[in-house]
């Protein structure tokens, strides 16, 4: 079994206490370990502990979102799930044809993001969310869910105090807690709901998420592998419950996530960083696809959900 290979493999180069870095898909399918001394030159990565980035340029991009019929099919059936209790949060993606007269490689170079990877000639991702920390035997995550454009009059306070949104993150962060409970001890909340700015092409957007932590004993890095496949998908890109909001999913996108939602990150010997592929762009035959979506819950309102899933589609530059 594919999991199985890629804890085995995670266990024994954290074992080694060798900086690496590693990507894994969506459903564990696929994924990448190397040596950080031995990663290949078409694989480029850059962290970042900036989150303010200015924007210096606009990149234009033009988008041909998902038909609004198309994704009201997708949408309803996800409400019928919710009214039979099947599940009460789902993160709904698509991709969306986008046109850009950018390489790969220069979306790579412009993008500003807390994290950013390429991959070959496959993908490149500019991701404003982390999936784990790990520091001094201490396991941290920080679930990301709610967005508002940042013109809207009062917008952080309007998003902060929406039943929707307060809901939907909510159910997130209780679904992480559980998550992180699997493999730490004295899990806390730390912070609930604080807000960021995020560039996002023409727009502004503020972005709402929480910061969890628990308790890791000394030998963790002999366990990373059990540690992130146990956590595996993330749960702020499915839902709750996750193992059966998965498997709706998987039924409902008309599309293979592939590594977009997966995580990437690196091992520096002593710490562990790592981040959710999103705000991801796909290289199939020579056309670019944007892989984006929002969380469903029972109050969401269609409208408000599609443009969303449009917001999302940009370069931050």
């Amino acid at each position: 079994m594919r999991k199985e290979i890629i804890r085995q493999e995670l266990n024994k180069n954290g074992s080694l206490n060798e900086p690496f870095f590693f990507m894994i898909s969506y459903d564990l399918s696929r994924y990448e370990i190397y040596k950080l001394n031995e990663l290949p030159n078409d694989i480029k990565f850059e962290l970042s502990k900036n989150s303010n980035f200015k924007s210096l340029e606009k990149i234009a991009l033009s988008k041909f979102p998902i038909d609004y019929s198309a994704y009201k099919k997708a949408f309803t059936s996800i409400q019928n799930h919710i009214k039979e209790g099947n599940s009460y949060l789902l993160n709904l993606t698509f991709k969306t044809k986008i046109d850009t007269s950018l390489s790969l490689d220069e979306i790579y170079k412009k993008a500003q993001a807390l994290f950013k990877l390429k991959y070959k000639d496959e993908f490149v991702c500019f991701s404003p969310e982390k999936f784990i920390e790990i520091k001094k035997d201490k396991i941290y995550t920080y679930p990301m869910k709610g967005t508002i454009d940042a013109k809207v009059p009062n917008a952080q306070a309007k998003i902060l105090r929406d039943t929707k949104e307060m809901a939907e993150h909510t159910m997130v962060v209780d679904l992480l807690r559980n998550d992180l409970s699997i493999v730490s001890s004295n899990v806390r909340v730390d912070k609930f709901r604080y807000c960021d700015k995020i560039n996002a092409g023409e727009k502004e957007l503020l972005q709402i998420s929480s910061k969890i932590s628990g308790e890791l004993k000394k030998d963790w890095h002999k366990n990373i592998g059990d540690i992130l496949t146990s956590l595996l998908p993330a749960g702020s890109i499915t839902g709750t419950p996750k193992k059966k909001t998965v498997q709706i999913l998987d039924e409902i996108e008309n599309y293979k996530r592939d590594y977009y939602t997966g995580i990437a990150g690196i091992y520096d010997g002593t710490s562990l960083y790592s981040f959710v592929l999103i705000r991801f762009i796909e290289k199939i035959e020579d056309i670019y696809y944007y892989k984006s979506g929002g969380g469903i819950t029972c109050d969401s309102n269609i409208n408000l959900e599609y443009e969303e899933l449009q917001d999302k589609i940009y370069i931050p530059s």
